[in-house]
């Protein structure tokens, strides 16, 4: 059974429908999260039924994938967490620029790349296969960013070598890094960022006794490093912000598609364009997402109707403000966890430093996660969803409010119809 048959499965539209009249019942305390990405994209994973195991011990039974260019795992994941009973919710992740605030020098939701904007598509369905206009728009995003990685490659590679260290990493060791550790096809594997930020450490552990790393590193950065040399997640992350980024030795200019071409691409593959919040996980905040009313006023404009936050990044005060200040405005809001580092952190979604999401807001992240559930089970049997194909609300909502509570009832009662 694919993805698409899965959540046909789960009952017809008029079932769904009066048993959302009713008032469907979720479990108490239900855990969720809206945000993973499976491997072969970077991620705290090496296997989908790593996944699956952790998702059942931790008692997660709602899992939402997010990954970059290659969506052939959905499939597969869907099948494990069907037998596991946990909902999969599916959905993508764009990198793409908006040309006047990379001009303006305006961070968006990227600390270190003014105008990079990433933007989710959430509860889409088209993606096995992908449609012939989402197909032409990744087929360019995939050209452009394969030659990009295999340019930063090159050379954060010569970079090493002027400070002394041959790393030895082309573009073909990284990509067998990633296909050893993951039990993936090579056609499968897109370097990220991450990746080469991973292969340059393993490289420099390798070949630099533990001694004589932060004096390489010193070179390498032009400044000591702040990551305990002995720890490879914090170097990774290091390497990455110190050399790959805007202005940094290793950078290459990205060929991104712009915002409206990723938007287009979401809603072809049949996904609600989903805004993900950097708030204080940026210091100083973004300037695109300070102050919070401007924040959600722009958003609105750009007709994104849907937010989503990774509370590990944020404190539960500033989490609290923004996550409220999105729904009063109308927009649905969820919450995940990405795993696109190594660091194996619980799938249930944390604040910064381990502290509790507030009740109110872990309210908030179930009610947007129904809108998700209800907006696939409704897409994949053919009818418009929380947006439609051009991603305009139904007008026969009065209010943004009154819309989210009705997906919210009607995915609740998908969930509770699965979870049984």
């Amino acid at each position: 059974m694919n993805a698409m048959e899965l959540i046909r499965s789960i009952g017809s539209i008029g079932e769904i429908q009066q048993l959302a009249v009713k008032g469907a019942v979720l479990p108490a305390g239900l855990k969720l999260n809206s945000h993973i990405h499976l491997p072969p994209n970077f991620s705290a994973f090496t296997t989908i039924e790593q996944v699956i195991d952790l998702a059942k011990a931790q008692d997660v039974r709602v899992i939402g994938v997010t990954n970059y260019y290659d969506y052939r795992v959905y499939d597969q994941f869907a099948q494990l967490a069907s037998t596991a009973g946990i909902f999969p919710m599916f959905g993508l992740e764009i990198i793409s620029l908006v040309d006047n605030l990379v001009k303006a020098q305006v961070k968006i939701n990227d600390p270190g790349n003014p105008g990079r904007l990433y933007i989710c598509g959430k509860g889409t369905m088209r993606f096995q296969p992908v449609p012939p206009a989402a197909r032409k728009i990744l087929t360019r995003i995939r050209r452009s960013d394969v030659t990009r990685m295999a340019e930063m490659i090159a050379k954060l590679t010569a970079h090493f070598a002027s400070v002394g260290v041959d790393l030895a990493i082309t573009e073909a060791s990284v990509k067998q890094m990633i296909v050893d550790r993951n039990a993936c096809a090579a056609d499968q594997v897109y370097i990220q960022e991450r990746h080469i930020a991973q292969a340059a450490q393993e490289a420099l552990f390798a070949k630099i006794p533990e001694a004589q790393r932060a004096d390489v590193l010193t070179r390498a950065y032009g400044v000591a490093p702040k990551a305990p040399v002995t720890e490879a997640v914090k170097t990774q992350n290091e390497i990455r912000s110190s050399l790959l980024r805007a202005g940094k030795p290793a950078f290459i200019a990205e060929a991104f598609v712009d915002y409206p071409e990723a938007r287009d691409m979401i809603l072809a593959m049949g996904g609600i364009p989903c805004y993900p919040t950097l708030a204080d996980g940026a210091s100083p905040l973004c300037g695109f997402e300070d102050p919070v009313n401007k924040w959600v006023t722009t958003l609105r404009e750009m007709s994104i109707h849907m937010v989503e936050f990774i509370p590990i990044r944020n404190s539960p005060e500033v989490l609290t403000t923004y996550v409220k200040a999105a729904r009063a405005a109308g927009l649905a809001v969820v919450g995940g966890t990405e795993h696109n580092t190594l660091d194996l952190i619980p799938l249930e979604p944390t604040c910064l430093k381990g502290d509790p999401v507030p009740d109110d807001v872990k309210a908030i992240f179930r009610e947007g996660a129904c809108v998700v559930a209800a907006h696939q089970f409704l897409t994949a049997h053919g009818q418009d969803g929380f947006v439609d194909a051009k991603g305009k609300p139904s007008p026969i909502y009065k209010t943004a409010d009154e819309r989210i509570k009705t997906f919210a009832r009607i995915g609740a009662a998908v969930l509770a119809r699965y979870l049984k």
